[in-house]
């Protein structure tokens, strides 16, 4: 009988060697971002499935280009603007003597994706755009522990009834190797089942990471939509963007595989997912701190922990004055 799979001890993403994970948020601002930061270059892929996205240097993951590696990668708020957090990271590591080299040129590489939260009710009336020195800041925050919840890229998101946030979560497989998910939760479908209580991934929790309250007992769901947020703002104020990865040596390609396998994990735990107005997307990056692992199962774990961090993002996240939205903790408290 195959040994179980078992959360990593911080049961996030940087239970994973070789990366660490980095927050900046701005209160007023209602926005905030995040970065994942590899000791060394790392192989990354990314797979889109929403109808929305909002990306940054991504046709560079796919198999077939020559980059081999990336420097870091970056999950904002903002929408279009929030790409600029990439500049910020990109001008902090050449400040370090990070990227690749070409000649006397220095290049940090740095993929990102953004999700639409500028219609939250912060303040978005900037002179200058700021999310270059958030970019920054989350990269100096860069640790092996970091908070989840109304945080870096998941500060001002919204599910389509609760306040959304950032998740993360992590498993080790049988042979050793760990696989861990980070998520900016803010998708146009629910997280929770009608009645706010239940969460969609609640097959999948682990020692009642999100509340510990089962599956809900109804059957028929998903056959109704409500929405909150459609009430409060536009229908297109959407996206769910996230980074799997492990630290089992993996190929371009392989990563990729693993990429389209996580997305399962956005399915089992928003209802709809993958709709027109988000930008679903997801980064796989291998740090090979480990020899080569069976791809399948990584796929299988990096969708299970992708469920898992969705719903602790909206279980953990906080409210804050102007919310347009309840958080989970405040109708379940």
């Amino acid at each position: 009988m195959m040994r179980a799979m078992y959360p990593g001890p911080r049961n996030l993403i940087t239970d994973v060697a070789g990366i660490k994970v980095g927050n900046a948020q701005d209160a007023r601002l209602k926005s905030g971002s995040t970065v994942l930061i590899g000791d060394a270059p790392f192989t990354a892929s990314v797979h889109v499935m929403g109808g929305a996205p909002g990306t940054r240097e991504t046709d560079l993951l796919a198999p077939d280009k020559t980059v081999a590696a990336v420097d870091a990668l970056v999950l904002s708020g903002g929408s279009a603007y929030g790409l600029d957090a990439c500049s910020g990271v990109v001008d902090a590591l050449r400040a370090r003597g990070r990227g690749f080299r070409v000649g006397d040129a220095l290049i940090p590489l740095v993929p990102g994706a953004i999700l639409f939260d500028l219609l939250n009710g912060g303040d978005k009336e900037w002179a200058q755009n700021p999310y270059a020195d958030l970019g920054r800041k989350a990269l100096e925050a860069a640790g092996k522990e970091f908070e989840i919840g109304s945080v870096g890229a998941g500060t001002g998101a919204l599910s389509a009834m609760v306040k959304g946030g950032l998740g993360s979560a992590s498993l080790q497989l049988p042979d050793g190797s760990m696989v861990g998910a980070l998520v900016g939760a803010n998708p146009v479908g629910a997280v929770t089942t009608p009645g706010d209580r239940h969460f969609h991934a609640a097959p999948f929790e682990i020692d009642g990471e999100f509340g510990g309250l089962g599956p809900d007992p109804s059957a028929g769901l998903g056959l109704t939509f409500e929405s909150r947020k459609m009430a409060a703002m536009s229908a297109r104020a959407n996206t769910t963007i996230a980074i799997v990865a492990t630290d089992a040596a993996l190929t371009k390609a392989e990563c990729q595989r693993v990429a389209v396998a996580a997305h399962d994990g956005i399915a089992r735990a928003v209802v709809p997912a993958h709709m027109p107005n988000d930008g679903d997307l997801v980064f796989s990056l291998s740090t090979a701190a480990r020899p080569a692992g069976d791809v399948a199962m990584v796929g299988h774990a990096a969708a299970l922990c992708l469920s898992r961090a969705i719903a602790r993002a909206i279980y953990t996240a906080t409210p804050a004055e102007g919310d347009l939205l309840p958080c989970w903790s405040s109708l379940n408290a």
